[in-house]
């Protein structure tokens, strides 16, 4: 009787799980659409009683957010702005990974430190991997989903390099601990932030300022976004050798550190300029194209790290 009893008992964690996780993957991909989104920041409280507030920032663009890829462990979404109706920026991309252990966890200048979590920790949490425009790390962090009196999201706090808005125009501070929750809506999902803009040396962290971020997604039709899908359709084959590239990189669980700009160039002006390069998108040149990629990455790269066919 005991045997059967925990047998029974075993059948309904597992089935319990399942209904989880599937609903997490309801939640994650109810994200993708063609959304109007509103980027809303306000720093709120400093200790120092001399510090001078930013102003508030707004912003608002057309954005298409695309699966590119899906298991039944990973879907990875692709965030694809539309500027002036017919001009795309291939944007931010987040990847979510269930019960993911390998994290690269930023520090600061431009720093991120791999970090391997047991097993035990990551039991029914995802990992979300936010990328830059040139798939280049940004920040990651995992927890689990929750699904309670009719809500959906997600939350967690993990350290990140100054957001676009402040990267170049401020040098205050250099460590944002972001606190993102992400949460589905009726009207499509909202990405709420509580950071805090930290100076970091090796002594410590001391906070400059606090800051709030509601950025709302608010989906309309799909057909406002299709010149942003067209664009993804002729260039993806591109962008995947880029991400296969970065992955080769980020399996080698080294340290990896970047310098921002090398002969007056940033990595994304590389990337972006190979991208729109003849025979980019042509899967025949695909080897020869992530050379190139991995040359433009190597320029870039500080310290001791390289590429693991790199001698």
């Amino acid at each position: 009787m005991k045997k059967l009893i925990s047998l029974l008992a075993a059948s309904l964690i597992v089935c319990i799980g399942f209904a989880q996780k599937k609903k997490d993957i309801e939640s994650i991909k109810e994200m993708c659409g063609c959304y109007e989104v509103s980027f809303n920041f306000a720093e709120t409280f400093s200790p120092d009683k001399d510090y001078e507030f930013h102003d508030n920032y707004r912003s608002g663009a057309l954005e298409f957010v695309i699966p590119i890829v899906e298991t039944k462990d990973k879907i990875v979404l692709q965030h694809l702005l539309i500027a002036m109706d017919t001009m795309i920026i291939k944007h931010w991309r987040q990847d979510w990974i269930y019960e993911n252990t390998d994290l690269y966890v930023y520090d600061k200048d431009y720093t991120w430190k791999y970090q391997n979590l047991p097993a035990a920790k990551v039991k029914g949490t995802w990992t979300q991997k936010v990328y830059q425009v040139d798939d280049s790390p940004r920040y990651e962090g995992a927890a689990t989903w929750v699904h309670v009196d009719g809500k959906n999201y997600w939350e967690n706090t993990t350290d990140a390099p100054l957001p676009r808005r402040d990267a170049t125009k401020r040098k205050d501070y250099n460590v944002m601990k972001r606190k993102n929750r992400q949460e589905i809506t009726d009207y499509g999902w909202v990405h709420e932030q509580d950071n805090e803009k930290l100076v970091r040396d090796d002594s410590g962290d001391k906070l400059l300022v606090k800051e709030k971020g509601w950025n709302t997604y608010t989906k309309v039709d799909d057909s406002k976004c299709q010149v942003a899908n067209d664009w993804w359709a002729k260039n993806q084959v591109y962008w995947q050798s880029v991400r296969e590239v970065w992955d080769e990189l980020y399996d080698t669980h080294q340290t990896l550190a970047f310098e921002k700009r090398v002969d007056d160039k940033f990595l994304f002006e590389r990337l972006f300029e190979l991208g729109d390069s003849e025979g980019a998108n042509d899967p025949s040149k695909s080897a020869e194209v992530k050379e190139k990629i991995k040359e433009a990455i190597t320029i870039h790269l500080k310290g001791d790290a390289k590429f693991a066919s790199v001698k």
